[in-house]
């Protein structure tokens, strides 16, 4: 119970502005990672790269992307980073999983697939932190 009151209180205190940031945090994280598998995709059509590097690479890229796109959202809303990253990492893998089993047949939650929300929310709590932390 005290947890969730926890929750409930930060909540609060995200205002619609910050929602804002936290949208523009969600579209800096997926145009990264768009940019980075458009590079992936063409170090793999024009050299020798085995593909066996694809999975790992994902979860890289989707990390970093959501990192940068939490510390730069948390730029400018100053304050509650692990919460405003938390949320960014969350919602960011959520699309994603949401995307995947509109796009794919084959769709299934498995281990790997909780490992990557928590992935998810930790790079964003951690770009959370870097984010409120820079000064700009």
């Amino acid at each position: 119970m005290i947890f969730k009151d926890i929750i409930k209180k930060k909540m609060e205190q995200v205002n619609s502005r910050n929602y804002i940031h936290i949208v523009k945090g969600l579209g800096i994280a997926f145009v990264t990672t768009f940019i980075f598998l458009f590079i992936l995709s063409l170090i793999l059509t024009y050299t020798d790269t085995s593909e066996t590097i694809i999975s790992p690479t994902i979860i890289i890229v989707a990390a970093i992307s959501i990192l940068i796109g939490s510390s730069i959202s948390n730029m400018k809303i100053k304050k509650n980073g692990l919460i405003n990253g938390a949320i960014i990492g969350g919602m960011y893998i959520v699309i994603l999983y949401l995307f995947s089993s509109v796009f794919s047949e084959n769709f299934s939650l498995t281990i790997s697939s909780i490992i990557m929300v928590a992935i998810g929310i930790v790079f964003g709590i951690l770009g959370g932190i870097i984010g409120v932390n820079i000064k700009t």
